[in-house]
């Protein structure tokens, strides 16, 4: 749980740069990879996180753009290209810093109905950081299954290792 608004905010700012990166690197031939035969795609799995960007912080009373994409409490049809897929986090992620620049640290101690249960801001913004975090790991298998290159979001993937003068770890 977050207590100090500057602290979620250097957060959040690392975590939305490595969300990007990770759509960045997803080309439209791939939006339909998935696990499995009815399990997400990344382009649905995107778009969750677009959802996700706008729906949670509206619980907060924040005003987040992108609001045009909601049907009800969910997320319309995701859009054909991953470039609309980034224009959307971009704008969202823009709109959800803006909004919180308003608040100080004693925003984070409010309680909010989320999901049916109290919820303090602080932790609101917890869940919704690791929420995404969870979501782009699930990405990341994806693209491998894909074939496709892996961001660097915390260290060297299997790739980058060379970059840093080392092999890749023995698997």
């Amino acid at each position: 749980m977050f207590r100090r608004m500057d602290d979620f905010c250097e957060a959040w700012k690392t975590e939305a740069k490595a969300t990007l990166a990770v759509f960045e690197a997803i080309p439209d031939a791939n939006l339909d990879q998935a696990v499995a035969e009815g399990h997400r795609t990344l382009r649905r799995m995107a778009w969750h996180l677009v959802e996700t960007l706008i729906e949670m912080p509206g619980r907060l009373g924040l005003a987040i753009e992108g609001k045009q994409f909601m049907e009800g409490p969910s997320i319309g049809p995701p859009p054909a290209t991953m470039a609309e897929l980034r224009a959307a986090y971009a704008a969202a992620n823009a709109s959800l810093v803006a909004g919180l620049a308003s608040w100080d640290d004693a925003q984070l101690e409010k309680v909010d109905d989320m999901y049916g249960e109290p919820w303090m801001r602080g932790k609101s913004l917890f869940v919704l950081l690791v929420h995404q975090t969870h979501h782009r790991g699930q990405m990341t298998v994806l693209m491998r299954q894909a074939g496709l290159r892996v961001p660097e979001c915390y260290g060297p993937a299997k790739e980058g290792w060379g970059a840093y003068g080392a092999q890749p770890p023995k698997v």
